[in-house]
């Protein structure tokens, strides 16, 4: 089975000018995937610019309100993502009580992939488009953004989408990996089948969902490539969501980190990065061992 786990962002990976974690806990998170990726368990892990160079989209009934970042909500954030596959939950519980101390206080959220419709995950696809460099359309500069599919009742209650939503969700999904844009994508299962992971003043904590503060919680994602932000806009706006209720829903967009944009990454971690990375790319997923404030 496939878990995300999400890092709760926090003051530090929220600062405006894009935190700068040490040397050391580069290191440490750099051992920590190293870890994972030996043992054949990690998928795929990136960390997110701070919400200030995000967006957030409210579409209702056809017209889309745009709120730009920072967002204030700082608990509701997400600093960034891995990727695991692993037999159970409580496999996943025990993997994330080992993260590495020097990140300090963080909240991790432990969610299972997938969605009851059945809804496939992209990224196999998204591999080969990516490997043949299709994307036309896109700029040589073209960065990476998280679109962030924010929950509601309807998919915390695990409905499904009627067949047409999800007939035009995957033909929307295969177009775009055919244009290189879709690299990665998959829906997230209703909080109660996942857990937190607190750690606070060198104590840690598990709690089980389901979770009540439906707002915060993920849906599910995709990560696309755009030459901006408002290109990543223009292409959230198109998508046929398929958790939207009464033609209401609300997405976030996030930039994407790259290795070289911390002072930090020392010439072995983006080494090590790179052959990761190369071999992480037949899952059709892409990670970076930094991740700002030691994100997942």
């Amino acid at each position: 089975m496939k878990y995300m786990i999400l890092r709760r962002a926090d003051a530090f990976t929220e600062q405006e000018s894009g935190p700068q974690p040490s040397a050391q806990l580069l290191e440490a998170m750099g051992t920590y995937h190293e870890k994972m990726h030996a043992d054949g368990i990690l998928r795929a892990a990136e960390g997110l610019h701070p919400s200030v160079k995000g967006a957030r989209l409210k579409i209702s009934k056809g017209k889309t309100e745009v709120i730009d970042g920072p967002f204030t909500e700082t608990k509701e954030l997400i600093a960034g993502f891995s990727m695991v596959e692993l037999p159970s939950k409580q496999e996943a519980v025990d993997l994330v009580k080992r993260w590495p101390p020097l990140d300090g206080d963080v909240t991790l959220e432990i969610r299972e992939v997938g969605c009851v419709g059945g809804c496939p995950g992209i990224e196999a696809e998204a591999a080969a488009a990516q490997a043949a460099k299709a994307a036309p359309a896109l700029q040589p500069d073209a960065r990476r953004y998280m679109v962030l599919l924010r929950s509601n009742g309807f998919s915390e209650t695990e409905a499904i989408p009627d067949a047409g939503t999800m007939d035009a969700l995957m033909a929307f999904n295969q177009a775009g990996v055919r244009e290189g844009r879709i690299l990665a994508g998959e829906g997230l299962r209703g909080s109660a089948l996942g857990a937190r992971v607190a750690f606070e003043g060198g104590k840690m904590s598990v709690i089980d969902g389901p979770f009540t503060e439906i707002k915060e919680l993920i849906a599910g994602f995709w990560l696309i490539r755009a030459n901006s932000l408002q290109d990543a806009i223009e292409w959230a706006r198109r998508c046929p969501y398929p958790t939207a209720v009464d033609g209401e829903v609300e997405v976030e967009i996030r930039l994407v980190y790259e290795a070289d944009e911390f002072d930090e990454f020392t010439p072995e971690l983006r080494d090590a990065e790179e052959r990761m990375r190369a071999q992480l790319l037949e899952s059709g997923m892409q990670m970076t061992l930094a991740g700002a404030g030691g994100q997942a």
